[in-house]
């Protein structure tokens, strides 16, 4: 599973490993994780358990089979995987020290099960959950026992009618537990059995549709969860809340009632619960807006799990704010639990910091341990060594793996998948970045990509690229799908700014986008552009395209109509907004009656302000429209509205549909046929090689 490149073009992007986060054991001395890679010769997908031995630095291939996922450490040597089947999932243990030898079966479940943990609590017991649908009593589904109806209709009288990518089903997901210990040489489920924690209640773990195993923790004490607010209509309230199941032993078969962790004034999404190493004390996170996705997340310490009336928020300030002007992302307890390390993004970097994890300690803000990159996972090395391991990407580097010393902020490099970008043809020296003066009193910023055959003393077309959310950011991160190196290895500098709306940039600048998706944002971008023409000599501005997704898409629709358009010679916009008049027809409703300020009858006037097809009598750029119809975010009917618009204006102009993908384009089939409609329509227009850029793709013109 290797990768070399002399040229990084969208096959090799699609077509090179993707490892998993690495998870070290006890000691420090292996971590586990898993890679994938696709091959667009059998049009399949590879899929291996590997172990890192941190010392040498060479890593192992314990199993090579697409059924297995999720290796999870239950001792120094052995973890617990899932080998998933068709109607049916297996819990199995294998030892990492003994390369190809057969793992052993503990459990078998007639359901699919998934977001599995497992803690030692002592006394020989590790303690086991896993999230898997449930019947309407709360019991594990059979899919196989469901009585399959024989009309396809679908009769609903409440939200949600279909979320994300699928309509909403009876089922939801429950979080079950159970007891693993040693019988002579082997691990067995005591009593043979899982038990679900959310059982006669209406709770759900994890949050649907993204939530995954960050949803939950388990400890010495018990579990705790975050479930949505089931008084509250989930469609219309992003309120999720933390609660607590006090268990002693895992085998609890009728375990207490879910108690609710009340915060104050703190009423929005809950988030990332963790418990502290001598499982007494919890930190997670909260916002405060209770219909706002993107408010600002505060950090938050249940310092007794036994009395959860006393719950108290780091960097507090009286009205209300918070001190700390940035969004904790990830959490880990240091070894003795005094200190924790919190991930959050800023200025385009998902750093590390430090802070102590008693607040009326944390007098100063947090400072950064890195500087660089993205740091997507992290762990302590191990239980008596005060290092951290990091999982870490970067424009150029799809996966490193580094060991951090947070008292020195010495970082070393144990393992990178991609050579820091030289299995790919990429190097550091292709990164950069400019800030600009914003339609404000503020200065944005803007990341950039350069070709790595960059040469300073020639003109490059510029590849200006949108990002989606709008509360998003472009950073210094990989992607398998919006990637800028690809356009920059195409010829392009492709340039990610950072407009009003974005993240990483404090709590106001995200929050100035609400109820002016087309003022700052647009006027920023328009200073983005002017900045590069009037500063950077090495872009042609007279040879530009613009692309964007979801609300880069919308952005390039409101662009489209307005004088910011002209400035392109083409123009991409995939799974966007044509008409914000009919944004109730997506299904998380929260998210237009924060962004517009109200719902579509009580400021109908916010909602026709930044409708793009208001404007659709200036649309004149050349432009490619790309949709999903499984996008129940932003439905299909967006995107044939924006291309019946320019093919009847006259406009020339070609739709990409996809009848099996979502808001994202995740098959790496689909995705190399989009990479090259997307490529092939830019170069079109600004007169680059469009060599090996037809996509695979049915003409279906008259």
């Amino acid at each position: 599973m290797t990768v070399m490149a002399t040229k990084f073009t969208p096959e090799v992007l699609l077509s090179a490993p993707r490892r998993s986060p690495a998870v070290p054991n006890s000691t420090g001395t292996l971590a586990l994780f898993s890679v994938s890679q696709y091959s667009f010769e059998s049009h399949s997908k590879d899929y291996a358990i590997k172990v890192l031995d941190i010392k040498s630095r060479q890593s192992t291939q314990l199993f090579d089979n697409s059924t297995y996922t999720e290796p999870t450490w239950i001792s120094e040597t052995e973890f617990i995987f899932l080998k998933n089947e068709e109607s049916k999932t297996s819990l199995l243990v294998a030892d990492a020290t003994k390369p190809g030898s057969e793992p052993y079966e503990v459990a078998t479940f007639n359901t699919s099960i998934s977001n599995i943990k497992a803690k030692d609590i002592g006394n020989g017991t590790i303690a086991f959950a896993a999230t898997a649908p449930t019947t309407s009593s709360g019991e594990l589904l059979n899919s196989e026992d469901e009585k399959k109806p024989l009309s396809s209709g679908k009769v609903y009288t409440s939200l949600f009618v279909r979320h994300w990518d699928s309509y909403v089903s009876k089922h939801r997901q429950g979080l079950f537990y159970g007891a693993l210990k040693k019988e002579g040489n082997y691990f067995r489920l005591q009593d043979r059995n899982l038990i679900n924690a959310l059982a006669g209640t209406k709770l759900e773990c994890p949050v649907p549709p993204f939530g995954d195993a960050s949803d939950y923790d388990i400890g010495k004490e018990g579990i705790v969860f975050v479930s949505k607010d089931p008084e509250l209509n989930p469609a219309l309230w992003t309120k999720t809340d933390l609660y607590y199941v006090p268990l002693k032993t895992f085998t609890e078969a009728n375990p207490p009632h879910p108690q609710i962790i009340k915060t104050g004034e703190l009423q929005g999404y809950s988030g990332v619960p963790v418990f502290s190493h001598d499982g007494t004390k919890v930190v997670f996170k909260r916002m405060r807006n209770r219909q706002y996705e993107s408010d600002k997340w505060r950090l938050l310490l249940i310092p007794n799990i036994k009395d959860l009336s006393n719950v108290q928020e780091f960097y507090k300030t009286e009205d209300g704010e918070g001190a700390w002007d940035l969004r904790p992302e990830g959490i880990v307890w240091s070894n003795d639990d005094k200190k924790l390390y919190v991930t959050a993004e800023k200025e385009g970097r998902q750093l590390l910091f430090k802070l102590p994890s008693n607040p009326l300690e944390a007098k100063e803000l947090p400072q950064p341990l890195t500087k660089e990159g993205a740091v997507t996972d992290f762990h302590n090395l191990s239980r008596d060594d005060g290092r951290l391991f990091l999982t870490s990407t970067s424009l150029i580097d799809n996966s490193s793996y580094s060991i951090i010393d947070p008292e020195s902020k010495e970082l070393g490099l144990i393992s990178s998948s991609s050579k820091e970008g030289k299995s790919f043809g990429l190097t550091k020296n292709q990164v950069d970045e400019f800030w600009f003066k914003g339609a404000g009193d503020y200065q944005a910023h803007a990341l950039v990509v350069k070709p790595s055959n960059f040469d300073s003393n020639k003109k490059y077309p510029l590849a200006f690229l949108i990002h989606g959310g709008p509360q998003g950011a472009w950073g210094q991160s990989w992607s398998t799908r919006w990637n800028p190196a690809v356009f920059a290895e195409q010829g392009y500098v492709a340039v990610m700014p950072n407009p009003t709306g974005s993240t990483g940039y404090g709590q106001k600048f995200t929050d100035g986008i609400k109820e002016d998706w087309g003022g700052r944002p647009y006027n920023d971008l328009v200073n983005c552009f002017e900045h590069i023409a009037d500063n950077i000599p090495y872009i042609d501005t007279d040879n530009a395209v613009a692309l964007g997704a979801s609300y880069g898409g919308y952005m390039i629709n409101w662009i489209q109509g307005h004088p910011l358009g002209r400035k392109f010679k083409a123009l991409v916009c995939h799974d966007g907004i044509f008409s914000t008049m009919s944004n109730w027809s997506t299904e998380e409703l929260f998210f237009p009656s924060h962004d517009f300020g109200g719902t579509l009858w009580e400021n109908r006037e916010g909602y026709a302000r930044w409708d793009p097809a208001a404007f659709a009598a200036n649309w004149a750029t050349p432009q490619l429209v790309i949709h999903s119809e499984l996008d129940y975010r932003l439905p299909i009917s967006e995107g044939l509205a924006a291309f019946n618009t320019l093919q009847t204006r006259g406009v020339p102009s070609r739709i990409l549909i996809f009848p099996d993908e979502n808001h994202w384009v995740l098959k790496p089939e689909n995705s190399l046929v989009w990479h090259k409609e997307v490529l092939g329509w830019i170069n079109k227009w600004t007169g680059l090689d469009t060599t090996g850029l037809a996509g695979d793709t049915e003409d279906l013109s008259i």
